[in-house]
């Protein structure tokens, strides 16, 4: 059975929307702020845009990993940036920050809250993040070997590429395409890109993977405001809402996973009801140049979506928050009135193992 055959979309019972979107500038190194003070005025931020003061909040949720800031329970600390007074009802989750609002929407959906505040963070610059990173694999078979993060996403890549399914001048038109993208983007960390020749050219990172074909590492942070119903149409104009959302893993043995498709990320798709309508942006958080084409064809997205428009995970890429900036990007195209409905993707673990996709609409 495909995934496509076996999802079955169902609607919500409480309409969900995103009704603020605020970021940092991401960097390759904040070195002047800690992760209090990078999140605190982003958090301030996204509550000044809806003119609502912490206590109008009824649940609140974040993101963040305690491998990136080298201390455990590290999200205690972050509470600074909320504030202790008036009190809360918090929440964490130790990955992305999609998966902290997803989060707050079942909670808002179970009728426990009205209204969330997630933001997530991180720092990667203080470590060897493609070092860190091979702490989500496997301990026993996986994790002594202590294999990179690019080197593994270079396998994939290889076998991509064996298989047909990409080329070295898709990969380069790939980032070229991305990063100008990014060029309006005033959040993006790289912005602007050498010619596609001048690409190919360059040495390879990890073969068949160039530098170009990765994310680079970044610090930064996000913050989302959620609202249901009558105050979502309160404190927005046009709110985002959030028409599906669906969150699937594939097995963490590479050896028993078909690295040239994204299974679990067409199965999401499926069920948050990607091809329901016509869809006019997707923001797809794929660190590397393969992933972007490979979600590309999970995800069924033709030739007449813009896709990453922001730049993506190719032009910032803040771990545990690049993800729930995809969900922020397409957000502030469908409140601007840019796009009626858009899709945005987020991953987390290595190579496209755990994938989460949400249909966003402005109506």
């Amino acid at each position: 059975m495909t995934a496509a055959t076996s999802a079955s979309f169902q609607r919500a019972p409480r309409d969900v929307a995103i009704v603020s979107v605020a970021q940092s500038r991401h960097e390759r190194a904040i070195v002047d702020r800690n992760e209090v003070e990078l999140i605190q005025p982003v958090i301030q931020q996204a509550l000044e845009q809806v003119g609502v003061q912490k206590g109008e909040i009824d649940f609140t949720c974040s993101g963040s990993s305690d491998y990136l800031a080298g201390q455990a329970f590290s999200f205690v600390m972050t509470l600074d940036a909320v504030g202790a007074w008036p009190p809360i009802a918090e929440s964490h989750v130790e990955m992305d920050g999609a998966w902290a609002l997803y989060e707050a929407w079942v909670k808002i959906q179970s009728g426990h809250a009205d209204t969330a505040l997630i933001y997530s963070y991180g720092k990667s610059s203080p470590g060897d993040l493609p070092h860190v990173l091979s702490r989500q694999l496997d301990p026993y078979y996986y994790q002594p070997l202590w294999p990179d993060a690019v080197a593994l996403a270079g396998i994939q890549a290889r076998q991509m590429l064996d298989a047909g399914k990409i080329t070295p001048e898709r990969m380069a038109e790939i980032a070229f395409v991305s990063r100008e993208a990014a060029r309006t983007n005033p959040n993006a960390q790289l912005q602007g890109s050498a010619p596609v020749a001048e690409l190919l050219a360059a040495d390879y990172l990890s073969d068949p993977l160039r530098r170009h074909d990765c994310a680079p590492i970044s610090d930064g942070g996000v913050a989302v405001v959620l609202a249901a119903g009558d105050r979502a149409k309160r404190w927005a104009d046009r709110p985002a809402w959030i028409r599906g959302i669906d969150h699937r893993i594939d097995s963490h043995n590479f050896g028993a996973r078909d690295l040239t498709v994204a299974p679990s990320a067409a199965l999401a798709a499926a069920n948050a009801g990607v091809a329901f309508d016509k869809v006019d942006v997707a923001e797809l958080h794929a660190p590397f140049t393969p992933q972007h084409q490979l979600l590309v064809d999970a995800l069924g997205l033709g030739d007449d979506v813009s896709v990453n428009p922001s730049g993506g995970a190719l032009a910032a890429n803040p771990m545990m928050a690049a993800g729930l900036i995809r969900l922020g990007e397409v957000a502030n195209r469908i409140m601007s009135g840019e796009v009626d409905r858009g899709v945005a993707h987020a991953t987390s673990g290595h190579l496209l193992q755990q994938n989460l996709v949400a249909v966003l609409e402005g109506a």
